[in-house]
């Protein structure tokens, strides 16, 4: 694993400076194909309140891939815009939009439909079109390159609060048609510090591999891994209106075709699941305010359902938070958290593949616990096995002086596990979002 943007082959990228930001900094970007189309998946927000480069590209994915509902369909590149969400903009904002995808669709030489698109910053605010076109026909005339340092680009032009930009790569290997073995690239960038708890996807994230897969399969292959890595990530509780992960496939590294059931298809399942892992660790870490990330470790809940619900109820704690930021090892915090775990809903749970039923009886339910059987342990050391454990409360506080801080749960249950990731509640992050938009 490295935390490094590296651009798989079969793309191209770039990005430029189109007066979004009032700060004059990066605010555009494009991910294209070097040649053919894409296959593309994607999982986006459940907020009811959905940014306009949401509701097109679930319109522009389900125009290539009817049956696909809006989930996975056929594409030719990727726009950004950040500085702007344009979200709650209503029809002059979808049109917005519209006239964006044209406008790369132009300059590419493709159809609109074939293109998707992200947009962060605030909510309300409107793009501004005639800067933003004529910029996106010039970076793609002028700035799309198939190196690393382009796709780098793209991460920083995302970024908004984020303090740093977020990537990684795996490199893994993949059987040609004669056998011999390839390499393929799996590589992400994200962004995202605030407003983040997500429920179907997180920020913005783009998953970028040249193996080659179908798009139906990309897609079954993207929603358990965003279940169980971004959907359990929280900073503030807030669901963001633009929420967005893509999983692109190019085939450009020549390898067969990856199917399910096959070693390949695992082999690249845990790497993109890797890649995704690493990418909401680092948004975690770098939340608005932050000092610490919080990692939560489930084991011997009765399912994983179970495990990842109380694992996140812990990292979703305003009480856990603000005691990690005071390095106060509170056991009872997190044992109140664990109290009040709830079951994911039943849209997440079908996402990993419970059953429509089941999901539906389950979802959103109270998790069952015997408080006699918990053990709980802050920074490796154990303060609750069933009741109180004796322990030097100022040798556990320095244990958590660090950059990340690890709070692990057994149940005692079943052989369930889960993590999930979070940061600590600080003035900064009060101050930062009291004066976001002025």
């Amino acid at each position: 694993m490295e935390r490094t943007a590296r651009l798989p082959l079969g793309l191209r990228a770039g990005a430029a400076t189109a007066g979004i930001k009032v700060s004059g900094k990066p605010d555009l970007s494009v991910v294209a194909s070097t040649h053919g189309p894409l296959a593309a998946a994607a999982t986006f927000t459940t907020n009811r309140f959905p940014s306009a480069p949401v509701i097109l590209s679930k319109a522009h994915l389900a125009a290539t891939a009817p049956e696909g509902g809006g989930g996975y369909g056929t594409i030719t590149a990727l726009l950004s815009t950040s500085g702007c969400a344009n979200a709650a903009t209503g029809a002059p904002g979808l049109a917005d939009q519209h006239d964006l995808a044209h406008a790369l669709a132009t300059a590419l030489g493709t159809d609109p439909s074939m293109t998707l698109a992200v947009s962060t910053g605030m909510i309300g605010t409107r793009l501004p079109v005639d800067r933003v076109a004529p910029a996106i026909a010039r970076l793609v005339a002028d700035g799309l390159r198939a190196d690393d340092a382009a796709f780098d680009a793209v991460s920083e032009a995302l970024r908004t609060t984020d303090n740093v930009a977020k990537a990684a790569t795996v490199r893994l290997e993949l059987p040609a048609a004669d056998g011999h073995a390839l390499t393929v690239t799996v590589s992400g960038v994200a962004k995202g510090v605030g407003m983040i708890h997500p429920r179907m996807a997180t920020m913005l994230a783009y998953l970028l591999t040249d193996a080659a897969v179908a798009p139906d399969a990309l897609h079954r292959m993207l929603r358990p891994m965003v279940a169980r890595t971004w959907n359990q990530l929280s900073v503030d509780g807030d669901t963001s209106t633009s929420d967005t992960v893509f999983l692109v496939a190019s085939g450009g590294a020549g390898a067969v075709p990856v199917t399910e059931g096959t070693a390949g298809w695992e082999t690249l399942a845990r790497a993109v699941e890797a890649v995704a892992r690493s990418l909401a660790q680092q948004q975690a870490a770098d939340g608005e305010g932050a000092n610490h990330l919080i990692t939560c470790q489930v084991s011997g809940a009765t399912d994983d359902v179970e495990a990842r619900a109380l694992a996140r109820s812990v990292v979703q704690s305003s009480l856990v938070k603000a005691a990690v930021h005071g390095r106060d090892p509170n056991w009872g915090r997190i044992a109140d958290a664990l109290g009040n775990a709830q079951v994911a809903d039943a849209v997440v749970l079908e996402m990993v593949g419970v059953p429509a039923a089941e999901a539906r009886a389950r979802g959103g339910q109270r998790v069952d616990l015997d408080p006699s059987r918990v053990r709980i342990a802050i920074a490796g050391t154990e303060v609750f096995a069933g009741l109180p454990v004796a322990f030097d409360k100022g040798t556990v506080s320095a244990a958590m002086a660090t950059d990340e801080v690890l709070l692990r749960v057994d149940m005692g249950q079943g052989s369930g596990t889960g993590e999930a990731f979070g940061c600590d509640l600080s003035e900064e992050y009060v101050i930062e979002n009291s004066e976001y938009s002025t």
